[in-house]
């Protein structure tokens, strides 16, 4: 792989213990030549010594310790500095409970030839989930309409945590100056890259239910995360100039396939 496609999974972990060994497995079963950044805060469970066992017998696998748990936005922005400063030309993001199938990886590096920021779609045609209850459904699919309207773009999976960025995005959106840390953390990223101009597209995946232990989602952390988006509509990248030659922002919001509504 050469350098501008030399990619890197950055997998935040707390307690992920009995998922972390099958998921890198599934991974490099997927995409053999990318490598897997394991970011650990500090699990009590031991996910982080587990995390320096698979290091050492293989070097696909980093490992980032973290002297705590600080969130899920801290843990990625530790692992997307750690991602630049090592050359990194495309950075992923996905979630180590397999509620992201390692079998949509290639679908994301293939459209990321020819996009800046790829992000794993429920929303789009050929997208869905699995094994959630019409509560869950209508939190998920409310909260990325909202935020959708609030801020006036035509991303339908403002909200998902599965997503591949070409390094020069992350370098283009001030990563220190990013505000949230939670829920809204994945919106606030999207919108950055499409006030910059550049071009993000959706590919579909099925979002599943973690295979092992508790969800950390709740129905607060949602309601916190739509409060801030009005921040992020107001905030000095609302108004941002995009990259030269660029077209508006939002008409480089490509969806892979026709709106589902």
């Amino acid at each position: 792989m050469d350098g501008a496609r030399r990619a890197v999974i950055c997998l935040p972990t707390y307690d992920e213990r009995e998922n972390l060994a099958p998921i890198v497995a599934a991974i490099h079963a997927a995409v053999p030549e990318v490598d897997v950044l394991v970011v650990d805060d500090a699990s009590p469970d031991g996910t982080g010594a587990l995390a320096d066992a698979l290091a050492a017998r293989d070097p696909r696998v980093k490992v980032l310790h973290r002297a705590g748990k600080q969130g899920l936005g801290k843990a990625y922005l530790a692992a997307f500095a750690w991602a630049l400063e090592r050359d990194y030309g495309l950075v992923l993001e996905m979630d180590a409970d397999f509620s992201h199938d390692p079998a949509h990886l290639p679908a994301l590096l293939a459209a990321a030839r020819d996009a800046d920021l790829v992000l794993g779609s429920r929303y789009v045609e050929g997208g869905g989930t699995v094994s959630w209850g019409l509560g869950r459904r209508l939190v998920s699919r409310g909260g990325s309409a909202y935020a959708r309207a609030v801020l006036g773009v035509r991303v339908r999976d403002l909200t998902g945590g599965f997503k591949c960025f070409r390094r020069e995005v992350l370098e283009a959106i001030d990563l220190p100056s990013v505000e949230c840390t939670g829920y809204a953390f994945q919106i606030e990223l999207t919108y950055r890259a499409l006030r910059r101009g550049f071009r993000v597209v959706e590919v579909p995946i099925t979002f599943h239910d973690r295979r092992v232990g508790q969800s950390k989602m709740s129905r607060g952390i949602v309601l916190e995360a739509m409060g801030k988006v009005w921040s992020m509509r107001f905030s000095r990248f609302a108004r941002g100039v995009p990259a030269p030659g660029a077209p508006p922002p939002d008409a480089r919001s490509v969806a892979r396939g026709p709106d589902p509504r």
